[in-house]
């Protein structure tokens, strides 16, 4: 039953949704993705046009390069990666979003973006041995040191910083997976030195050790913010369990392997609704749901957690097999196209296909993939 439900999978993935993304979302006079198409397949407009999302376009094709020799999805990848590098890099730092006419449109530098030009630009670099991949990284690197590191531990969310802004876990979850990536490829020891310290904020600020769960929003001084700081969101959680086991690899240390256990016993009790899918917000003081609607993300982590956590091995398929199955019953709809929202009761919204979520999918999926191939339980196509 898994074989079956990777292949279908695997299927979706990489003729239809990575497909038609290559065919239709990239621009194919200038490069760049679009922010967001419709689910016939055209581009919709949203008034902006963000370094994230081309970011997560060149990350996503270039990791499926490296899995798939793919010449169409190859052909894309200088060309985005000289789009980003040409309309978002100015004045030696990252700005935030272009206007649909790609005029500038918000010069902020934001945290959550620079963590997927590290991200992109490592496995474009992987690809193409392109060293301005590299020489981009290390500027980003140094940019994030020199402008937005806060003298209480972390980054600031945003350049021109704002010492009063909340501060969020999320950009820092994601800082990690940027230099997970960036130091894998470059062995930089800079980079690992950065891991460490996300890590050491993980476990002291992140982390609520009373109810074992990770927050999501503090002050500047990393209290609990006083009106959202209750919030947890198990796919997060789940998100962290798998990053957490990839930092393992770099700087072996039982600290973070425990916490990841602990942050996939809390999620993994209360984040799953009953009907299927996972939350998208629990209440971390009472473990009670607070926004019962299911986005595509979570349910995505929720994989790739499965894949590392150290369960049985006929545990691991039960759980890989019904969240797959409720993916396809619920989530991925025919030419690649998905339903990006699911209402409590696993209806649908109606919402068109944004350029950041496939980056999402993708990992999911591979990472299912990958450890199914491991462990024997996995013949594919490639």
């Amino acid at each position: 039953m898994l074989n079956s439900a990777l292949l279908s999978s695997q299927s979706f993935l990489f003729d239809e949704l990575l497909s038609n993304w290559s065919l239709y979302g990239i621009n194919q006079e200038q490069g760049f993705s679009y922010e967001s198409m419709t689910h016939d397949w055209t581009k919709n407009s949203v008034g902006r046009i963000r370094l994230l999302t081309q970011c997560r376009q060149l990350y996503t094709f270039s990791h499926a390069c490296q899995i798939k020799n793919t010449p169409e999805w190859q052909a894309t990848l200088t060309p985005l990666f000289d789009f980003i590098t040409s309309h978002y890099f100015l004045d030696e730092r990252w700005i935030f979003s272009l206007n649909d006419d790609l005029s500038i449109k918000d010069k902020q530098s934001d945290a959550y973006a620079l963590a997927f030009v590290l991200l992109a630009f490592s496995h474009y670099y992987q690809v193409t041995k392109d060293d301005r991949a590299l020489q981009h990284m290390k500027k980003t690197h140094h940019f994030l040191l020199e402008n937005m590191q806060a003298e209480s531990g972390g980054f600031y969310e945003s350049h021109p910083v704002d010492t009063n802004q909340i501060r969020r876990q999320n950009p820092h979850m994601h800082l990690l997976e940027g230099y997970i990536a960036a130091f894998n490829t470059t062995l930089d020891s800079d980079y690992k030195d950065t891991i460490r310290s996300l890590l050491s904020l993980s476990l002291q600020h992140f982390y609520h050790k009373d109810t074992k769960t990770l927050r999501e929003f503090f002050s500047s001084d990393w209290h609990l913010h006083p009106e959202t700081g209750n919030q947890v969101e198990p796919g997060h959680h789940f998100e962290w369990v798998w990053l957490l086991y990839e930092a393992n690899k770099i700087l072996p240390n039982s600290d973070y392997t425990e916490l990841a256990q602990q942050l996939w016993l809390t999620a993994a009790r209360h984040g799953l609704a009953k009907n299927g899918g996972i939350y998208n917000q629990i209440d971390g003081n009472n473990y009670q749901p607070i926004d019962k609607e299911k986005r595509v993300w979570p349910i995505t982590e929720y994989l790739k957690a499965i894949t590392v956590i150290p369960i049985g091995k006929e545990e691991k398929i039960d759980r890989l097999e019904k969240a797959l199955h409720f993916a396809q019953q619920h989530y991925f709809l025919k030419n690649g196209r998905w339903n990006e929202y699911l209402n409590e009761d696993n209806i649908p919204k109606d919402f068109p296909l944004p350029g950041t979520s496939s980056y999402h999918i993708f990992l999911g999926l591979t990472e299912v993939i990958a450890w199914a191939k491991a462990n024997n339980d996995f013949q594919d196509s490639f």
